[in-house]
C-alpha cells in the first residue's frame, strides 16, 4: 500500500471546498437579484387622468393604498420626500396631483399584476424604484408598510 500523506486529503477536501463556495455565491446571487421586482412601464399600463403614464423621472416611491381605508394625506405625510411618488388606489378614486405626487389608475388586471409580482398582502404599503433602463424600473428598497 502506497502511503500520500495528508495532501491528497487536502486535494479532496479543498475541491469540496471549492464546490460549496461557487454553489454558495451562486445561492446568494440568486436569492439578492429576486429579492426586489422589476416594473415595465411598457407592459404595465398606468392613467394619470385621461393619459398614459410615462416616467419622466430616474427614481419614484410607488404607494399602494386604499381610499376606503386610509387618509391620503395622512399617508402621503410619512412617505420621504426625496423622490415623486406613485400612488395607486385600490379603489381606483380619482384624485387630483399635488406637488411630487402622480395618482395613478389601472385596470384590475394590472394591479392584481402588481401586487402578485411585489408580494403585496397589506396595504398601505410603499417602496422605491429605480429605472433600469428606459422603461424598467427595479424595486429598490424593502416594502415599508404604513400602517
Amino acid at each position: 500500500m502506497i502511503y500520500r500523506g495528508k495532501s491528497s486529503l487536502f486535494y479532496i477536501f479543498s475541491s469540496f471546498g471549492g464546490a460549496l463556495l461557487v454553489a454558495a455565491a451562486f445561492f446568494y446571487y440568486n436569492y439578492k437579484f429576486s429579492q426586489f421586482k422589476f416594473l415595465d412601464f411598457k407592459t404595465t399600463i398606468l392613467y394619470e387622468k385621461n393619459d398614459i403614464f410615462t416616467p419622466k423621472q430616474d427614481n419614484y416611491y410607488m404607494l399602494i393604498f386604499s381610499s376606503k381605508m386610509n387618509d391620503v394625506n395622512k399617508l402621503l405625510s410619512k412617505i420621504p420626500k426625496n423622490h415623486p411618488i406613485i400612488a395607486i388606489d385600490m379603489y381606483q378614486k380619482s384624485f387630483d396631483n399635488k406637488k411630487g405626487v402622480i395618482f395613478v389608475r389601472a385596470g384590475t388586471n394590472t394591479i392584481i399584476d402588481i401586487i402578485q409580482k411585489f408580494n403585496i398582502y397589506k396595504i398601505p404599503v410603499y417602496f422605491a424604484i429605480k429605472r433600469y433602463n428606459k422603461t424598467l424600473f427595479k424595486q429598490d428598497s424593502n416594502k415599508e408598510h404604513l400602517w
